[in-house]
């Protein structure tokens, strides 16, 4: 069951591919997934959105070894992507994966059990805007003693990570249950001590059955885990789902597996995996991964 818990991460600014690496990476992923890719400008949002794809393509193949053309990653009408479940079963109780990109990082994460969202947050604001009038624009997504941390957190610079912590960890939650919807933000209220056992309330009740966990990721970033009951999430998610309902201890020994550390990979061992999917027969699905 562990094993079902994934944690991948790619570091964007590490990669700077010539044309010709950049299409040839490209061209690794489903025909359909392609104007997903180059309807962005910009290089740096090309890159983010390719790497998006290619770990989930990625991931999904290196640990169930589905041959790739049987990987079939749809969205719902919220825009959550999730594997659509074929023939081949998926060894999981419930099996579902998550992804985020923002400023030099893309990441995955999975779970076998729960309901896993996550989300990455570079500590950057809109050039010249003070820091004071761009965080006081999210006021109402916080309750009054998250509100009260971050004015009070110290420095400008302090405020605005104390900003994005919480508004990270609020995001992945949101993620989780597939709402993507803003006003979901300003229901969770979260406590922590020094951004270690951090728990959380929705409309005043504790959230007992949800875990999550905050990770400085490299210079001036940082990522949220949020691992939940599949029973929170919304309607057009939760007809994705694999299974809902769990027994207690069931759902326990999802919710209490060990959160493993994330795996900095590069874009050239994404291609490589992503060769190797490609080659996969139907009689190879089920061997182990790497």
């Amino acid at each position: 069951m562990e094993e079902g818990v994934r944690r991948w991460v790619v570091d964007i600014s590490k990669w700077d591919p010539q044309p010709s690496d950049f299409s040839f990476a490209l061209s690794l992923l489903p025909p359909h997934q392609h104007s997903s890719v180059t309807r962005f400008i910009k290089l740096e949002d090309r890159k983010r959105a390719l790497v998006s794809r290619m770990l989930q393509y990625g991931l999904i193949y290196d640990l169930m070894k589905i041959p790739f053309h049987h990987i079939i990653i749809n969205r719902t009408m919220e825009g959550k992507p999730y594997l659509e479940y074929d023939k081949f079963g998926c060894r999981f109780p419930n099996f579902n994966f998550n992804v985020s990109h923002h400023g030099d990082y893309v990441a995955i994460a999975s779970e076998p059990v729960c309901l896993v969202g996550l989300d990455i947050v570079s500590y950057d604001i809109p050039r010249g805007e003070p820091v004071a009038e761009f965080v006081g624009f999210f006021s109402s997504y916080f309750s009054s003693l998250e509100w009260d941390n971050i004015v009070n957190a110290g420095t400008p610079d302090d405020v605005l990570i104390e900003f994005y912590r919480y508004w990270s960890l609020k995001e992945a939650y949101v993620k989780a249950i597939g709402s993507g919807v803003t006003e979901e933000l300003n229901k969770v209220e979260f406590s922590h001590t020094s951004w270690a056992n951090i728990s959380a309330t929705v409309d005043g009740k504790v959230m007992s059955d949800w875990r999550f966990w905050l990770f400085e990721l490299g210079e001036r970033h940082c990522v949220s885990i949020a691992r939940g009951h599949p029973r929170s999430a919304v309607v057009s998610y939760k007809t994705t789902l694999k299974k809902v309902e769990f027994t207690e201890d069931e759902y326990h020994l999802g919710l209490n597996l060990p959160s493993v550390d994330f795996i900095h990979i590069r874009v050239e061992h994404l291609v490589s995996v992503l060769q190797k999917a490609l080659d996969c027969k139907d009689s190879d699905i089920g061997q182990a991964s790497m």
